[in-house]
């Protein structure tokens, strides 16, 4: 759990620590500024964004049942984020497991990367894909419906 804030925490005391060099040398418009960017990226890379991850036995029992895809992701992760993203308003209907608060899903996604935790990684219909096109994901959901 506290590994999927470090990221988070260090940008936003690195913002507030530079904005507050920027206040004490006169300029408080850009700190609140640098300040928000710093804020906005901490939002960006916390667990907030995504949906709310299930362990990977839970994951691969629903998918099982609806024929959903499985999404492998960790905390930080710029591909994660980015297929989070562009998947839109459908990123909800996916099962996501954060291999970093679920331990049998970093296996899993090791036993599918030649022993690396790389991320993201879907599995559609008991098949891994790692690192997929978010549109071939969306094409995914839009059989499984």
């Amino acid at each position: 759990m506290t590994r999927a804030w470090t990221l988070p925490t260090l940008l936003v005391l690195s913002g507030a620590a530079l904005a507050t060099g920027l206040i004490s040398s006169g300029n408080p418009g850009a700190a609140a500024a640098l300040l928000l960017v710093f804020v906005l990226l901490a939002g960006v890379n916390s667990p907030l964004i995504f949906p709310r991850s299930i362990s990977a036995p839970e994951a691969q029992r629903r998918s099982a049942a609806d024929g959903r895809p499985v999404v492998f992701w960790r905390p930080g992760c710029a591909y994660c984020l980015r297929l989070r993203v562009r998947l839109g308003r459908g990123a909800r209907q996916v099962h996501w497991v954060n291999i970093w608060r679920d331990p049998a899903g970093a296996a899993a996604v090791r036993a599918a990367n030649d022993g690396n935790e790389t991320v993201p990684t879907v599995v559609v219909a008991g098949r891994s894909h790692t690192n997929p096109d978010p549109a071939w994901v969306r094409e995914q959901l839009s059989r499984s419906a």
